[in-house]
């Protein structure tokens, strides 16, 4: 048996050194992952969504869209900017996205209050119409939601949480397939992370099986 520590380590009950970047006790004594701590945002992400199953289309894209927005960023940037990624980007809404032109581009592009990358913005609209086109095949949601691992890790300190799995790799390169971009396997695992599909909250954390889609 262990006991997260507020220092970020895990202290054994027999009184042995202890493992780094455990489940970190927070001043409202709930333990969580060390990254849902630093910011305001970050610890409401980690709290209220990070990990909950999402299973509509507007809501998978979104996510989709902001993990591939998110590629050589902080997730926090983009938390930073999320409400007016929503204002910008229609709700996430594919098929509005789906019509954005070459005037819509050039809109986005000098907008400071989001991410002005021709290839990410032009790879978001490019999403939502394979988005549209996965319809025929059940949809985005199913689509993803069927390379879901008939297991998830069970990471005792960060150094164990994975950055990819063959599903997520799977994934990927199914999606490029349909015309997808920005859809790595780091990226997919993120996204898997983010809907619930796996769940790499920390032992001890008290978030830890609240998705109901793994519970421990």
């Amino acid at each position: 048996m262990t006991v997260p520590g507020t220092d970020g380590t895990v202290a054994g009950t027999d009184g042995t050194a202890s493992a780094p970047e455990a489940a970190v006790v927070g001043a409202d004594g709930l333990a969580r992952t060390p990254w849902a701590y630093g910011d305001p945002l970050l610890l409401e992400y980690y709290d209220t969504e990070w990990g909950l199953p999402v299973i509509d289309e507007a809501g998978v894209f979104e996510r989709l869209s902001l993990e591939g927005f998110q590629a050589g960023l902080s997730w926090l940037t983009i938390l930073r900017k999320r409400e007016r990624f929503r204002e910008v980007f229609a709700g996430f809404d594919p098929d509005a996205v789906a019509a954005y032109d070459e005037d819509d581009i050039a809109r986005l592009l000098e907008d400071p209050g989001i991410i002005r990358h021709r290839g990410k913005i032009e790879a978001c609209i490019g999403n939502a119409r394979a988005t549209i086109a996965l319809r025929a095949e059940g949809g985005l949601s199913e689509f993803i939601w069927s390379f879901r691992p008939e297991e998830t890790p069970r990471p005792l300190t960060v150094a164990e949480v994975p950055t990819t799995a063959p599903e997520s790799v799977a994934l990927s390169k199914a999606l490029k397939k349909r015309g997808f971009r920005f859809v790595g396997p780091t990226t997919m695992y993120a996204l898997m992370e983010a809907i619930g599909m796996v769940d790499t909250h920390l032992a001890g954390s008290h978030r830890r099986g609240a998705s109901g889609v793994w519970p421990d």
